[in-house]
């Protein structure tokens, strides 16, 4: 199946996760004992198990939401994985605010052949999208 498609399923799967639907993107997960979730609202999961709950409870803090576009940075593609770093733009209501938030993700994706088709063995996403206010690190020696 070409990759294309999966990531385009896949994004609008994130559109769908930012209204609090948890399901298209957890039918683009690999149930493996080997995938893993980290994403802004706790820490890294591994397991199929702890990665479908850990999605669940991000879902339940998103209402209203819609992802606006998304930038891919860069892609990397081998027979039997695809990685993918992406600016995801989001709005949404999150955590019972009544207010529309919008805030940029900076995320990392990867999709391993399985089954005969493609899936997210790894989403690791996070807000830092800007420059530190004291530049790029420096090397201290």
């Amino acid at each position: 199946m070409n990759i294309q498609h999966i990531v385009d399923q896949y994004h609008r799967a994130a559109d769908e996760f930012s209204r609090g639907n948890p399901l298209p993107v957890k039918m683009m997960f690999s149930h493996q004992d080997d995938v893993i979730l980290a994403n802004p609202f706790g820490p890294p999961v591994l397991g199929w198990s702890k990665v479908s709950e850990s999605l669940d409870f991000a879902s339940s803090r998103f209402k209203d939401g819609q992802v606006t576009s998304f930038e891919t940075i860069a892609k990397y593609e081998t027979p039997e994985l695809v990685t993918i770093f992406e600016i995801e733009k989001w709005k949404a209501k999150v955590s019972g605010r009544e207010q529309v938030s919008s805030f940029d993700l900076r995320v990392t994706s990867t999709f391993r052949s399985e089954d005969g088709g493609w899936k997210l063995i790894h989403r690791h996403a996070d807000p830092i999208t800007t420059f530190h206010p004291d530049g790029p690190l420096r090397d201290a020696g």
